[in-house]
């Protein structure tokens, strides 16, 4: 008997996982119209909090905590062994777009441009409504003075998330980079 109940429990376990991220998957489809027609950039801050919510929610509990160590060696200066934490997570959940991105900003912190870019460009490929790695593209692009990738990627960012805050001033700025008008 209780081998039986052992072995429905295992094999109800990856239903419970499929539902879940299913559940997941429809919030976050509801989540991105939502904020595609927020009136106001309160609404859409909200919903943009939910949806970071969500995608760390997707990450394996092993790996996350990794990754908030990962972030808080990132936040106290030391972007290194920030980077060797969210690389032992990718080894834990190499699946979730979150740890890519989360990866990418410790590389940015520490010059590796080329290797930021690929880990943003991940995130997009598993999830391209990810805005967070649309800005970081559109930062590291105006940092290598790149003003027309820049703008294409912040471009993406207003498609996502039309109420971004400042994100029209951003673009403008951005446009007068380009034009040479703002050193």
């Amino acid at each position: 008997m209780r081998a039986l109940v052992l072995l429905l429990l295992l094999i109800a376990l990856p239903a419970l996982g499929q539902n879940r991220a299913t559940g997941r998957a429809a919030e976050l489809d509801a989540l991105a119209a939502g904020l595609i027609a927020a009136p106001n950039e309160e609404t859409a801050a909200k919903i943009e909090g939910r949806m970071r919510e969500l995608w760390a929610q997707a990450i394996a509990p092993s790996a996350m905590l990794l990754v908030r160590r990962g972030m808080r060696e990132l936040a106290n200066a030391a972007p290194q062994e920030a980077l060797d934490d969210i690389e032992a997570a990718l080894v834990l959940d190499p699946e979730a777009p979150d740890v890519y991105l989360r990866r990418g900003l410790a590389r940015s912190e520490l010059g590796d441009y080329p290797g930021a870019l690929a880990d943003f460009q991940e995130t997009i490929r598993r999830e391209p409504r990810h805005f967070p790695a649309w800005q970081s593209l559109s930062r590291i692009a105006e940092a290598r003075e790149d003003f027309k990738g820049a703008i294409a990627a912040w471009n993406k960012v207003l498609e996502l998330s039309p109420k971004t805050p400042e994100g029209e001033e951003r673009l403008k700025a951005l446009t007068r980079k380009l034009l040479g008008e703002d050193a």
